[in-house]
């Protein structure tokens, strides 16, 4: 399996000595989850933002017309 090395400092890794002690697990367990952790966070938040500009373009002319104040101003029009 491919490997990391990260640097911490001194404090981080005490911290992390700490954390890994207090929920009974190892150093490399609890890096290994907060990095798949934040991952997870990352892909949801892409996956989330692709749905809604989807959503968007698909009832672009319904927000128009609720929110005419928001439209960029046609071109040629002074703003």
């Amino acid at each position: 399996m491919p490997a990391l090395n990260v640097e911490f400092s001194e404090r981080e890794l005490e911290d992390l000595r700490q954390i890994a002690k207090e929920r009974g697990t190892s150093m490399k367990a609890l890096v290994r989850e907060a990095a798949a952790a934040d991952i997870a966070r990352h892909r949801a938040l892409r996956e989330g933002a692709e749905a809604f500009r989807h959503f968007f373009a698909a009832h672009a002319e319904e927000f128009a017309e609720a929110f005419p104040e928001d439209e960029p101003p046609a071109c040629g029009e002074a703003s």
